[in-house]
């Protein structure tokens, strides 16, 4: 026997889960039921190839009153010792850190057992309920000898042989005082058909009964139903079945929409998938969440992780696919390989994609919810998914001008709203709301009642690469290129703009030196109607978002210069007209013009490259605008 300590941060994790309080213990079970059939999953997958390993698979409770223990064993795949160690001892597969950091910081809320499958610490359950937990276990078609593992979940463990003729796993909890209810039958019983009642192989308990003479015996009870939920009639499943097997799938939380999949003919096979109400609490941590669906061949588990079956765009929904024409002997490599994975999944991407259309037209203020939710997800499928480019586009949702802080559009709404002069559809980027109103570039467009779409996600600047029409319109950028206006109205500004250019020719080619290090034009512009001036970027250049985050990236750009457009109405215009006749005023029309481009890079989101100079200046002006 040996002993050896836990890893720190599952020691930090063991402390949490004995001395924290829970509002549902029962997951205990779940979690060891569930871990017995994925050992049988595997136990099973193995046995295609080695039908000598076959047997009645089957999943067994025991409870002893008078020891205080309650048992969870199988017959499936089992364990070595160093699968043990692996398994129980080691953070690479419990992922306990971030499970532990979620909790001891409070961010996961105070619903605790919805994390725990999310995680895969669902082993660790037990020591919620129980003072000392063994593991013997025995691993399939290895001559080795059983291994026991022990520990009541403080500083260590121990591992030795054991005597066990039968492979497969059993893990025996010793439950504390407080625990004494799970050594009842019926509430035994009750807890498996609440979690477990999907799980395909028997959940067997021995219960006493009486016989007719009145004596007692003791007869063995399979606690599960057996069928598979995704087999059953869609009239046969509750509410209650539908939110125990997402639970199953996704670790926990609420699902918002169950999607039944049968497709016959060719490619046979059926599936049920769920959209979630809420963005997984792992989601953004790739190390700790399963990508694609589950893949069963004829009830025969294969995978639960078949990244084949949905594109990464769609990889917040859950579910399970079962399919009648992959052979049974399929293996993982030739999964990656095998064309009807693809048509599978062009089947349920179509699926998801249409029951999201028919959600946004039904049930628009939940759809709006679920896109605040996911859809920067969803939108990566705009750039990268160009067979479904169209059905996407009619899903994408945005805030706008002249909406609400809040209320969305989609791009069929904002095109139905347009004038009869309009010809374009607009949009702006920016990293929030506030920003994008307050950005110059709107003013014209706010002025003539032109509704304008805001798109704040970071994925945005990517996807309005690709996405440059719909329904016949060009989607064009309010803050790049070109005015972009109705013909009579952009006829209109475009000769006033060109009158101002002649008017203040001079002081163009003036600021255009001075700035020469920083822009690559300086223009006369009716895009605005109060600020003096602003930047924008070339039709096909980087704005300065999409430059910041590039950067982020550590990426080599090539360097950038943006165009520095004019108000010839503003008072500050001609006042700087002024200043350039005035021989006097050198340098200080020198700081008024750096002045006027840091202000731009500010309207545009930038950073201004001298502070220390901008400081400088605008302490300056201040004190000669309070010295008149």
């Amino acid at each position: 026997m040996s002993t050896r300590k836990f890893k720190t941060e599952i020691k930090q994790l063991l402390d949490l889960m004995i001395h924290s309080l829970y509002s549902n213990r029962d997951i205990f079970l779940r979690e060891l039921v569930a871990n017995a059939a994925d050992a049988i999953d595997k136990a099973r997958f193995e046995a295609l190839t080695k039908p000598e390993l076959n047997r009645e698979w089957q999943i067994r409770i025991e409870l002893d009153k008078d020891a205080k223990t309650l048992v969870v064993s199988d017959n499936g795949i089992g364990m070595s010792e160093e699968e043990i160690v692996e398994n129980l001892g080691t953070i690479a597969k419990s992922g306990t850190k971030a499970f532990a950091e979620a909790l001891s910081s409070g961010s996961a809320g105070t619903d605790i057992p919805e994390l725990i499958g999310q995680f895969g610490v669902g082993f660790y359950s037990a020591f919620m309920v129980a003072n000392k937990v063994e593991v013997t276990s025995k691993r399939l078609g290895e001559e080795v000898a059983a291994v026991k593992w022990v520990s009541t979940g403080e500083e260590s463990y121990e591992i030795s042989q054991a005597d066990k003729p039968d492979t497969g796993t059993q893990v025996k909890l010793y439950l504390k005082d407080d625990a004494a209810e799970y050594l009842d039958s019926w509430r035994i019983s009750e807890i498996v058909h609440k979690y477990s009642d999907y799980i395909a192989y028997p959940i067997v308990m021995a219960k006493e009964s009486t016989k007719e003479d009145g004596s007692k015996e003791i007869k063995d009870e399979v606690l599960n139903s057996q069928k598979a939920i995704w087999l059953r009639p869609a009239s046969e499943i509750t509410e209650e079945d539908h939110q125990s097997f997402f639970a199953h799938l996704s670790g926990g939380g609420k699902y918002w929409k169950a999607l039944p999949i049968s497709a016959e003919g060719t490619n046979e096979f059926k599936a049920l998938l769920y959209i979630p109400e809420k963005m997984p609490y792992n989601f953004l941590f790739p190390e700790f969440q399963k990508k694609g669906l589950q893949l069963y061949v004829k009830r025969v588990f294969i995978t639960d992780e078949c990244e084949q079956l949905i594109p990464d765009y769609l990889n917040f929904v859950k579910g399970v696919v079962d399919s009648s024409d992959l052979p049974l002997n399929v293996s993982r490599e030739i999964l990656q390989e095998n064309p009807l994975l693809g048509r599978i999944r062009k089947a349920i991407t179509s699926k998801v994609l249409s029951e999201l259309k028919k959600l946004q037209e039904k049930e628009r203020d939940n759809y709006v919810r679920f896109f605040k939710e996911f859809g920067k997800i969803l939108k990566i499928g705009l750039y990268n998914d160009f067979s479904n480019q169209d059905k996407l586009k009619e899903l994408a949702m945005y805030e706008s001008l002249n909406g609400d802080a809040g209320a969305m559009i989609s791009l069929a709404e904002y095109v139905s709203a347009m004038p009869e002069t309009q010809e374009d559809i607009y949009y702006i980027t920016a990293e929030s709301r506030s920003k994008a109103l307050a950005s110059p570039a709107l003013e014209v467009y706010r002025s003539k009642g032109y509704d304008v779409l805001i798109m704040t996600d970071p994925i945005d600047e990517w996807v309005m690469q690709v996405l440059t029409q719909y329904d016949k319109k060009l989607l064009k950028s309010v803050a790049k290129g070109d005015l972009e206006l109705d013909a009579e109205s952009r006829k209109s500004l475009e000769a006033e703009a060109e009158q101002a250019g002649k008017d203040y020719a001079e002081l163009v080619n003036y600021i255009k030196e001075e700035l020469s290090e920083h822009v690559s034009e300086v223009r006369f512009s009716g895009r605005l109607t109060e600020s003096p001036c602003c930047l924008v970027a070339e039709e096909n250049g980087l704005n300065a978002r999409m430059e910041k985050f590039l950067k982020s990236m550590n990426q080599d750009l090539p360097e950038s210069k943006r165009i520095l457009e004019l108000n010839a109405k503003h008072p500050l215009i001609k006042l700087l007209a002024e200043e350039l006749k005035d021989a006097a005023s050198g340098e200080k029309l020198k700081d008024n013009i750096r002045l006027l481009y840091d202000q731009a890079v500010l309207n545009e989101g930038g950073e201004i490259e001298d502070l220390a100079g901008f400081s400088r200046r605008l302490s300056a002006l201040m004190v000669a605008a309070n010295s008149k």
